[in-house]
């Protein structure tokens, strides 16, 4: 799993080539299984492989959504804010499981902030849900551009592992 994590990288960059259904399945299995507050499964997820579609979730921010140029899938990443009051750490814990799983497959993915982002035409969060007609009561929190990896980044090596950022029984 470590090396799973070391690797994982954002890839902003993705070949053009359609991920198959049956990776897409995998990638989101990994959201489903996600731990949640509870154990009430309140998140859900919109895969979006249309490029019109995806270049309209692009342009909910003035910047930081250059990933979506070039992914050949985006997977909205939304939860029922009636369902859960952690409704932030449910969604972002069933975003990263993804990208753990994006990775162990060898493909690409970054994580495009939505919640508490802006364009010129308002809050980023309402213009996806207008989008993709999400109910009003669901927070979102990311979308995650995903596909084959164009670039490459190199891995994170133990000597980079920050641990004075551990502290043992107190601060």
């Amino acid at each position: 799993m470590l090396e799973v994590i070391k690797n994982r990288r954002s890839t902003r960059k993705f070949k053009d080539e359609k991920l198959p259904k049956e990776i897409i399945v995998e990638i989101l299995k990994a959201g489903l299984l996600a731990p949640t507050s509870k154990n009430k499964k309140p998140v859900e997820f919109i895969v979006v492989e249309d490029k019109e579609t995806i270049n309209k979730l692009k342009e909910c921010k003035n910047k930081g959504g250059n990933g979506l140029d070039t992914a050949s899938c985006a997977i909205v990443v939304a939860c029922d804010c009636e369902e859960s009051d952690v409704w932030v750490e449910d969604a972002s814990i069933a975003a990263s499981y993804m990208q753990l799983q994006v990775e162990k497959l060898g493909l690409g993915s970054v994580w495009i902030q939505i919640r508490k982002r802006f364009n010129d035409n308002g809050d980023a969060e309402n213009q996806v849900r207008n989008i993709l007609n999400i109910p009003h009561y669901y927070g979102i929190v990311c979308v995650l551009a995903v596909g084959y990896k164009a670039e490459y980044i190199r891995k994170y090596e133990d000597n980079e592992i920050d641990v004075s950022k551990v502290h043992y029984e107190k601060f």
